[in-house]
């Protein structure tokens, strides 16, 4: 028990008077003359008892009245050392996942937790509170419980660690303070526990849906495509109980084109395949009916009319290997030779090769470095009777490097970084047995620029600095069989792809996505994305003959955008939220350190309130004094002596 005012219980000191006044009052007994002096002794002693114990009696009636009088003033009361620290921060995570949509006994997950915030959230004192998008500092109860309802599910998930870090942001640095933070998810397989520092109090609700199934939509991509026909192959996943099978709805636009089934009964993930027509713009929507999370439900995913990539050829040799490459349907290629180059034609094109030039006059390097500089991509390809220092003026111009002189020695392409973007999803897996290309002579190389193919001892084949790539060796049947490996194909084909990176059949929400749209602003002039209900402007780089995209935090919605200039349609893109949170599996809580689990948010507060609450005793110790008072009243009316 602690006190109030604990120095208001000096004055029980006072109790010493009325003990001092009972021990020294005394009170002599008058004499009396009667016959029977037997009887006049029983009587005597008899009454002297009788009046002592009154006097004892009534002595400690009034000690414990004044007793407790002297204590009610004194205000006692209960109360833990959190609740006497005046001095209490309190920070709110409320996970808002798109996980929490999973139905619990009373609802979605995230609604219910929403209304008994609502509920619970009482007092006039100050709260912090984050979401995995969102936090605010020190805001009022009812503000607080006002923006809690509006609360938006989001793909995006804090990792544990990620919590902690943003809840230390918003607790002050004053040591003194008792920091308390509410920890409310679902806490989904999302990294490890996390180090909780000593000076925090986590007290953290899991709630659990009641079951665990779900079936996703995870992906579509383009199997195959030909002239008149693409093959769009469809992912879907189930986990739990699911049924046998599930329909999927193909849409392009609001129109149903095509409904199939995907079946489970043998595997939980499976693949249905839809015929899209080629051409034709598609704006497609994927849908399945699936109680359970319903932000997976649905795929977006947009097939432009296709857009060819310019493709320029200088040579001053064989270029037949470059036609046969570029001559199809994807590519718009054309051929000059050292004697017809056209500097005007630069502009237009997305990608050009040098092949194999004997001279690169000042006015050739001036071009292509313009060209380069505008966003364009080049790839040289030297000739071994090449001027080496008008090669040297380019590659320095172009920030490359330079070579060091033509050396005549056989050696084997042996090496392929895998992880070079020129070979991202080319191979299934790293090939070691590979008929390895060859060459007779090669120009050793001084540079910094990236190795995406290098020789046996390690020297670069082909580098790439930016949209600048450069072999070091000519391609032509004389110094290399390269022309004839299988490897020529993808090198040359991603090198002219990513020189235009058009847009895909959708991105993910939350990431930072690039792409290019092929049009010529002029200055000053800006595309906008724009779906049914909103638009926003992108971060945007203009080049020569298109404009390099870049989106992250925008946009917030899954859904098929137009791409506008002007109020003018260039063409469609979409994005989706990511998958991560299909995945319904969950950390145990009660395994973490130093971490108080509850099973309910009712249940949180009530041990808050328990444990923030001051019991005083004042008033029993008033009632108490008055009870001794009357007490001794009644004493000293009806006790006879």
């Amino acid at each position: 028990m602690q006190f109030k005012h604990p120095e208001l219980l000096y004055a029980l000191f006072l109790l010493l008077i009325p003990i001092i006044i009972h021990l020294f009052q005394l009170r002599k007994f008058q004499k009396i003359a009667f016959t029977n002096v037997a009887f006049l002794k029983k009587v005597n002693i008899q009454t002297r008892k009788s009046s002592q114990l009154k006097k004892w009696l009534t002595l400690l009636l009034r000690l414990l009245a004044l007793a407790f009088i002297i204590l009610a003033f004194a205000q006692p009361f209960t109360a833990s050392k959190t609740a006497l620290n005046s001095k209490k921060e309190t920070v709110v995570y409320l996970d808002n996942s798109f996980s929490m949509q999973a139905k619990g006994a009373n609802g979605p997950l995230l609604q219910r937790a929403k209304q008994q915030l609502y509920d619970e959230a009482t007092g006039d004192s100050k709260i912090s509170w984050l979401t995995n998008t969102t936090q605010q500092k020190n805001t009022s109860i009812q503000d607080f419980k006002s923006a809690v309802l509006e609360t938006p599910y989001v793909a995006k998930q804090l990792t544990p660690d990620e919590v902690i870090l943003k809840a230390n942001q918003l607790f002050s640095k004053d040591v003194g303070s008792d920091k308390r933070l509410l920890w409310i998810s679902d806490f989904q397989s999302n990294g490890v526990p996390p180090n909780v520092p000593t000076n925090i109090s986590v007290e953290a609700v899991q709630l659990q849906p009641q079951n665990f199934n779900n079936v996703s939509i995870d992906t579509a991509y383009i199997a195959s495509q030909n002239a008149s026909t693409i093959k769009l192959n469809v992912s879907v996943s189930a986990m739990g109980t699911t049924p046998a099978s599930v329909a999927v709805s193909l849409f392009n636009g609001n129109a149903l084109v095509a409904k199939s089934a995907v079946d489970f009964s043998a595997k939980k993930e499976n693949t249905v395949t839809f015929d899209v027509d080629a051409n034709t713009v598609f704006k497609g929507k994927l849908t399945i009916d699936d109680a359970n999370l319903s932000y997976d439900n649905s795929l977006y995913f947009s097939i432009n009319t296709p857009k060819k990539i310019k493709v320029l050829s200088i040579s001053e040799s064989n270029a037949a290997f470059l036609q046969r490459i570029f001559d199809n349907s994807e590519f718009e290629y054309v051929a000059q030779t050292a004697n017809q180059q056209d500097y005007n034609a630069f502009s237009d094109q997305n990608f050009i090769v040098l092949n194999e030039l004997e001279s690169i006059p000042n006015s050739l390097v001036t071009a292509v470095a313009d060209f380069v500089t505008k966003g364009g991509s080049i790839l040289i390809i030297p000739s071994e009777e090449g001027r080496l220092q008008e090669y040297n003026t380019l590659l320095n111009r172009l920030q490359v490097g330079n070579f060091d002189g033509i050396a005549k020695q056989e050696k084997k392409i042996t090496q392929i970084v895998f992880s070079h973007p020129l070979y991202k999803d080319v191979f299934e897996r790293q090939v070691a047995n590979f008929q390895y290309p060859k060459v007779n002579a090669y120009y050793p190389t001084s540079t910094n620029a990236t190795a995406a193919l290098k020789f046996e001892d390690g020297k670069p084949f082909i580098i790439q600095q930016g949209s600048v790539y450069v072999g070091t060796a000519a391609f032509n049947d004389g110094n290399s069989n390269f022309k004839s490996s299988p490897l020529i194909v993808p090198t040359l084909l991603n090198m002219a792809q990513q020189s235009l990176p058009i847009t895909q059949l959708y991105y993910h929400t939350g990431v930072q996505n690039t792409y290019a749209v092929p049009v010529n602003l002029v200055q000053d002039e800006i595309v906008t994305l724009k779906d049914s209900v909103s638009n926003f402007v992108p971060l945007q780089q203009a080049k020569a003959n298109k404009v390099l995209i870049t989106t992250t935090d925008e946009p917030g919605i899954a859904g098929i955008f137009g791409i506008e200039n002007n109020g003018t349609f260039l063409e469609d893109v979409s994005y989706n939220f990511p998958r991560s949170e299909s995945n319904l599996t969950y950390l145990d809580v009660g395994d973490w350190q130093n971490v108080r689990n509850y099973d309910s948010i009712e249940t949180l507060f009530d041990t808050l309130t328990e444990e923030n609450s001051i019991t005083s005793f004042w008033k029993w110790f008033v009632i108490f004094a008055l009870l001794f008072l009357i007490l001794e009243m009644l004493v000293l009316k009806f006790y006879k002596n």
